[in-house]
């Protein structure tokens, strides 16, 4: 993978979404006041691109999808990849310590096509949800010029997965004339069901070198 610095700018294929210390299997960040730092809101974007990055590697490893499906999570899943491995390099460049990938636990979510591309697009919309509700706590203009970057790939990749869906285009593929900020204590208890710990995630998907 040919990666640029998230900082500077663009990321392998087309750039595209949480990071928090875990502590055993239970969160140890608590309210979404606790950003003390770029370093920490950097870490909770991380974990949930870790989160999406390893739903797609396992989702389009199962073969549920054909034709164009296939092409557009294929891309998606790239875009993730991506992602990890620019907030990882933004974490590493500044000083900080990046989290480690959480173990995950998708259920039933490759059960079959319809459930993939639901799962997909709930992940897509919290991920978007979750870099509006955080970009107000980021003090490095840099970093926030490439944060709205990754937000607005994930807003496109929810358009694309819903229009996949066949969703209405009023909130459906597009969910209104301005998107919604979640705070984080919101986007954790969202994301909790699908996270088993902490420890590096099966298969290796997310490069972060």
């Amino acid at each position: 993978m040919d990666r640029r610095s998230f900082i500077k700018g663009s990321v392998a294929v087309v750039p595209a979404t949480m990071a928090l210390q875990m502590l055993g299997q239970r969160f140890a960040w608590a309210q979404s006041a606790d950003f003390s730092s770029d370093e920490d809101v950097l870490n909770y974007a991380l974990t949930l691109e870790y989160l999406e990055s390893e739903f797609y590697r396992q989702g389009n490893e199962a073969s549920l999808l054909s034709g164009k499906e296939a092409e557009y999570l294929n891309a998606v899943g790239a875009d993730e990849d991506a992602h990890v491995a620019a907030i990882t390099d933004t974490i590493n460049k500044i000083g900080g310590t990046p989290v480690e990938a959480p173990g995950v636990n998708f259920g039933e979510a490759f059960a079959n096509r319809e459930s993939f591309l639901k799962t997909s697009h709930t992940f897509e919309n919290l991920g978007v949800q979750a870099y509006l509700g955080a970009a107000g706590f980021i003090k490095e203009p840099a970093i926030l010029q490439a944060a709205a970057g990754i937000f607005g790939v994930e807003a496109r990749h929810a358009a694309v997965v819903g229009n996949l869906l066949g969703l209405p285009a009023d909130n459906g593929v597009y969910m209104g004339a301005t998107e919604t900020p979640l705070a984080k204590d919101e986007v954790l208890a969202a994301a909790q069901p699908f996270l088993a710990g902490a420890g590096a995630m099966a298969g290796g998907a997310a490069v972060t070198r």
